[in-house]
């Protein structure tokens, strides 16, 4: 990976992290056609940089993530499915993350779902705000983000419809799902970073420049996007990106089956 390839992810990274389109699934596209795909520390890379996009949350929800002890305890709860599938399907998931076909796959299931969400989740309840989550909405949503354990998926679509499904409005199920990104990533970015030492691998100087390059880029830009997609999806709902998802999951599989494949394995 060079530096320039660095940063188109981390942009890509940035942009999509927030939106229902999977930031993974796109940064799997991207560097399958980089050619890096299989490298190790690719894999390492497209983990490790959602950290940094989801420091955007703490930066803009800074006052309203600093709140009682009691809304810390629903994010553990609902962080806690994450880790013991996360543990339990380790190797299984990181043999996704270099399949292109997957990532399609997942496209167009999600984009089939998203058409239809706001049609069968359109009574929302009482919680006003992520604060008002009950212990039980928040932990049905934890099981919820697992499901983007499979690349192309999308954790903020999952645990967003998760929310929905708990008769929570579209902004509160996307808040508390930023909220739930922080504890999750950076579980699975200390998680990642063991995995690669353990398995004997070590960072050069030039990986760790490439890594505070990529953080530093996503944060960014996703400082930018996520105020803008709360503004989006308030007013219109997830329809469009639908849309996009079944697009982008037919075109890949065109030119995976009928240009050139992309699986790199």
């Amino acid at each position: 990976m060079n530096t320039l390839q660095a940063i188109i992810l981390a942009i890509i990274e940035g942009i999509t992290e927030f939106l229902p389109v999977s930031s993974t699934g796109h940064m799997i596209i991207a560097s399958s056609f980089f050619g890096i795909a299989h490298e190790d520390f690719t894999k390492l890379f497209t983990i490790v940089i959602q950290l940094g996009a989801i420091l955007s949350v703490v930066v803009l929800y800074f006052k309203r993530f600093f709140q009682t002890l009691d809304f810390y305890f629903k994010l553990l709860v609902a962080f806690i499915p994450a880790v013991v599938l996360g543990l339990l399907l380790s190797d299984f998931i990181d043999g996704l993350l270099e399949n292109p076909v997957t990532v399609a796959i997942s496209l167009l299931i999600g984009g089939l779902i998203l058409l239809k969400v706001d049609e069968w989740f359109n009574n929302p309840g009482t919680a006003e705000t992520s604060q008002e989550i009950t212990y039980l909405q928040a932990f049905k949503i934890g099981l919820f983000q697992c499901i983007a354990m499979i690349p192309g998926v999308s954790r903020s679509g999952a645990s967003i419809v998760g929310g929905m499904s708990q008769k929570l409005s579209r902004t509160t199920a996307a808040e508390f799902s930023f909220f739930l990104a922080v504890p999750t990533m950076l579980g699975a970015t200390v998680k990642k970073c063991y995995d690669y030492y353990k398995d004997g691998f070590e960072l050069s100087h030039d990986q760790i420049n490439l890594l505070v390059i990529g953080n530093v880029v996503a944060f960014i830009v996703a400082l930018l996007a996520i105020k803008t997609f709360i503004g989006f999806l308030t007013k219109n709902g997830f329809k469009v990106f639908g849309y996009y998802r079944i697009l982008a999951g037919v075109i890949l599989l065109i030119i995976h089956f009928f240009i050139h494949p992309l699986t790199i394995i």
